[in-house]
């Protein structure tokens, strides 16, 4: 009964493997970067600012964007609050931004929907782009420079690359949980996005540091997003309507990460929560497109099929552990020595497998992003990597609660944010 279970396994890990492959191409072709281009003209860019209650810690982004280095003619700064007595309209006002008050908005996507609703009925064509920036970010001082620059090719929405704002501070504002998380963004972009951007497939967006042509709001009537993911939403609807999207390095923002496994539960459920809400509404349609058009088939591969794999190795570990235990239990009982091939083969195996091949993957995901691992101490990367396997882990089980919170709704929440001390942006 063992060698059958474990038997298996094997099969089930083999079919999984090769599901992967294409993934795995992609990871190891990570060293492909979008061409760096030199704008000759300057654009007018849109820098928009969703700040629902962002009052204690936004006052690092208006900083960052005091010191850029791009002309300031050739950008405006728009700031958006839902409470007319919200203190960020003054911070705004110091700087020279513009606020927009909504009070009716529930999520970001509600704001934005009712932003670029006005600017269609009034200036948007002073605009080239807009880039959507969450008030708890930091950029480098070359950043809007960098995207007037991403905008010489040829593409409709750009997405920079993200550091983490709490390596700024001192240790108080990171944790092995915010470590972890951070390594999502080199697993999304660097091992990923860059890939997908030399092959035109569709990019994994985030709305952090999102930056949209003036013609996709045009075309689109405006801002039509509202699911708890609305990055993920206009993927798969620019995935229906063929708008290009690019991953461009250069173009360099720091974002922040929670601290806490409570907040971190909390902000991966509202992912997949939106991310199943958006599959529910939009996945027909695109099996449709893929049906009648001629589609490559790395991009089928890169819509459904890894996906297939991670969780059919997932869920097989787990069901096989389970029975592992059950065995192993059983065989002690009746005293019959095949307790030990059980508790190796069937326990001890189909754990540690999946934490070693993800503790790899962590392990490669962090050596792209040494750059931004570069400022904590050694004890720490050690710690990342062997809790990163956890981290990841957790979205298999979150994605089931998931499903069944999407059928339900779940409602947007703010999530805690860290302070810094000015001495350390």
């Amino acid at each position: 009964m063992v060698y059958i279970i474990f038997s298996v396994y094997i099969f089930l890990f083999i079919v999984s493997t090769v599901l992967y492959l294409p993934k795995l191409f992609q990871i190891f072709s990570s060293n492909k970067k979008t061409k760096k281009l030199i704008a000759k003209n300057k654009r007018k860019i849109g820098v928009v600012i969703p700040a629902r209650n962002e009052s204690k810690i936004i006052g690092d982004l208006f900083k960052s964007i005091q010191k850029q280095t791009y002309d300031k003619n050739f950008f405006d700064v728009f700031v958006l609050v839902k409470d007319h007595d919200d203190p960020t309209i003054s911070m705004a006002e110091n700087i020279g931004a513009s606020t927009f008050v909504c009070p009716t908005q529930k999520c970001k996507g509600d704001v934005l929907h009712d932003f670029f609703d006005k600017m269609l009925k009034e200036n948007i064509k002073d605009f080239d782009a807009f880039v959507i920036i969450d008030a708890d970010a930091v950029l480098t001082e070359n950043y809007i420079e960098e995207l007037n620059n991403a905008l010489e090719h040829d593409c409709d929405i750009v997405q920079t690359r993200k550091l983490i704002k709490n390596f700024l501070g001192d240790k108080s504002s990171r944790s092995f949980i915010s470590n972890s998380s951070a390594l999502i963004y080199p697993i999304i972009d660097d091992l990923s996005n860059a890939f997908k951007s030399s092959k035109n497939l569709p990019l994994n967006l985030c709305g952090q540091g999102l930056m949209i042509k003036r013609e996709v709001i045009e075309k689109k009537n405006g801002w039509h997003y509202k699911s708890l993911t609305e990055d993920y939403e206009l993927k798969m609807d620019s995935l229906l309507h063929g708008f290009k999207a690019i991953y461009y390095p250069y173009a360099v923002i720091y974002t922040e990460e929670v601290l806490t496994y409570k907040e971190n539960q909390k902000r991966k459920l509202r992912w997949l929560v939106g991310r199943a809400q958006c599959d529910n509404l939009y996945g027909e349609q695109i099996k449709n497109k893929l049906k009648k058009e001629k589609t490559s088939i790395l991009l089928k591969f890169d819509l459904y099929y890894y996906s297939i794999a991670i969780f059919l190795f997932l869920i097989s570990s787990a069901v096989i552990f389970i029975f592992g235990i059950l065995l192993t239990s059983y065989y002690i009982v009746i005293g019959n020595l095949q307790w030990i091939a059980s508790l190796f083969l069937l326990t001890l195996l189909p754990f540690t497998m999946p934490y070693f091949l993800l503790w790899c993957f962590s392990l490669i995901a962090m050596i792209n992003y040494r750059d931004a691992f570069s400022s904590i101490t050694l004890q720490e990367k050690i710690t990342t990597l062997f809790y990163s396997p956890i981290n990841l882990f957790d979205f298999a089980f979150l994605y089931i609660k998931a499903n069944i919170k999407a059928k339900k709704g779940l409602e947007w929440s703010a999530t805690k944010r860290v302070s810094y001390k000015e001495k350390n942006l």
